[in-house]
């Protein structure tokens, strides 16, 4: 792939960022318009990089909302006539002052991307406008090594996991282009966003004015060296994880490498986060974690966590050396037939080697700042099904946490996505198999004996938790204490996974 050249700075300005939103607006510059406009198959394709479909269904329109999917979309040039009817209030010099854009003869030549992101959170359905660099297919080359990634799905991923509490003060470290910032503003008073990049917060301070979110203040610097002696009800963070050999020749991506060796900086956070939460305060992030020398890297997190602390960390997938080194490098942009790979590979090889690397594991962290000195909740799992409303679900095993501290409530509900499935082996009465299925949040299947599947059936929040065990204890013609002892961890559990819910007074 060929050199990237110099591209414009982007330069944030409200007045312009706005006239350009009102431009986007009157184009129904949205994801259903656009969906619409060229297909649902064509729209598909492009994230695996096809824009020859989305193309085709374009054909030659050049009105308004053809001509932004081609320019900020696609990140296509397109004539210059078009593009100054699509946008008549921030005008073609408007996008050049905003580092959008530049002009080459008869033609317009995007500088960024600018693509519609749609979400949902607990106060409704919502789209931003975010703008970001562009992608390799759009420059037709490798990505430059201070490129500012657009929403990809490591950012949707930790949207979705970010537990929707309104808070006074948030943090979001290593915000790239904003997308964390933008949703966390809706439930903050005020959000501190910090990068390393001047280029992403740029695009970041850009994205804020051209979504009118004002509550936003933006900081450069390291990790939390911008917010030293600072306290937050809520940290987010997709920070440059990605582990990257420390060797010339691997290109070290801001984006995505935070220039330390192996998970030091994930672990750096771990250790250093805690300092900037309030009483109750969350931090949530994104990270990936070596297994070296037998050791499990859950393990190794683990030993990074405060005693002080509530931990629930999930490790949702893992990739052997050899697998993660591909992953990274393609993300680049270098291909296995590039003259490149081979030496990046090796580098990478030889860096885990280094460190007796058997694995890596990608997952999220959750660390709460608790006042009091009760239990503290530590959770370190492998989750590989498929999820939903994480953020939803990780709030009510927080409350859940809080709650059984005191004991368990005298009354239960089964939550009402759970069901019950029994197996039975051919031509036996009783079944050999007895599940408890969790329809959303982590999708759990929890194996019961018949005593615990009785005691679940009958909370229907009018039977005591002790009316039904007495009444169980009788069925099966056991002690009440002994049967109690064997069920109350079991019940414990089944209400930190949401799985049995506090019946409403």
């Amino acid at each position: 792939m060929t050199a990237v050249p110099d591209r414009p700075q982007p330069r944030p300005d409200l007045p312009l960022a706005h006239a350009l939103a009102a431009d986007l607006d009157a184009a129904d510059f949205r994801s259903d318009p656009l969906r619409r406009l060229w297909g649902e198959e064509a729209d598909d394709a492009l994230p695996r990089g096809l824009r020859e479909p989305i193309l085709r269904a374009l054909a030659s329109r050049d009105d308004p909302l053809p001509t932004l999917g081609r320019l900020f979309v696609l990140g296509m040039p397109q004539p210059l006539p078009a593009v100054e009817r699509a946008v008549p209030r921030v005008g073609v010099d408007g996008l050049i002052a905003l580092g959008l854009a530049d002009v080459d003869g008869a033609r317009v030549v995007p500088a960024a991307l600018i693509r519609p992101q749609s979400f949902v959170d607990a106060d409704g359905v919502g789209e931003w406008w975010v703008a970001s660099d562009l992608d390799e297919i759009a420059l037709g080359a490798a990505l430059p090594a201070d490129h500012v990634l657009g929403v990809g799905g490591a950012s949707r991923t930790l949207a979705e996991l970010v537990i929707p509490t309104p808070v006074e003060r948030a943090l979001d470290l290593g915000t790239g282009c904003g997308i964390q910032a933008l949703l966390v503003a809706r439930h903050a008073r005020r959000v501190i966003a910090t990068d390393i990049s001047g280029r992403a917060l740029a695009f970041a301070e850009l994205n804020a004015q051209l979504n009118g979110v004002r509550n936003i203040e933006f900081r450069l610097g390291s990790l939390f060296e911008p917010v030293a002696g600072e306290a937050f009800d809520l940290i987010v963070s997709n920070p440059p994880f990605v582990i990257t050999p420390r060797v010339s020749g691997v290109t070290a991506y801001e984006y995505r490498d935070g220039g330390l060796v192996g998970d030091a900086l994930v672990e750096q956070f771990v250790r250093t986060a805690p300092m900037h939460l309030t009483d109750g305060g969350i931090a949530q992030l994104l990270g990936n974690w070596e297994s070296r020398a037998g050791v499990a890297g859950l393990d190794r997190v683990r030993g990074w966590v405060r005693d002080d602390l509530d931990a629930w960390v999930i490790q949702r997938e893992e990739l052997t050396p050899l697998g993660y080194a591909e992953l990274w490098i393609r993300d680049g942009g270098t291909l296995p037939r590039d003259a490149p790979f081979r030496r990046m590979l090796t580098a990478w090889l030889d860096d885990f080697a280094e460190r007796a690397v058997e694995a890596v594991g990608f997952g999220y962290i959750l660390l709460r700042r608790s006042p009091g000195a009760e239990a503290r909740l530590r959770r370190f799992e492998i989750v590989s099904q498929p999820v939903s409303n994480l953020g939803r679900a990780l709030g009510a095993g927080l409350a859940a946490h809080d709650l059984v501290a005191d004991g368990i409530p005298a009354r239960l509900t089964v939550a009402p996505d759970v069901t019950e499935a029994r197996h039975f082996m051919p031509g036996d009465d009783d079944p050999s198999v007895i599940e408890l299925r969790q329809g959303g949040g982590f999708a759990r299947t929890v194996g019961v004996d018949p005593a615990l599947a009785g005691f679940v059936g009958a909370c229907d929040g009018e039977l005591t938790v002790s009316q039904i065990v007495a009444a169980l204890a009788d069925l099966f013609d056991v002690p009440l204490a002994e049967l109690w002892a064997d069920l109350e961890t079991r019940i414990r559990a089944l209400l930190l996974d949401g799985l049995l819910l506090p019946a409403q007074e």
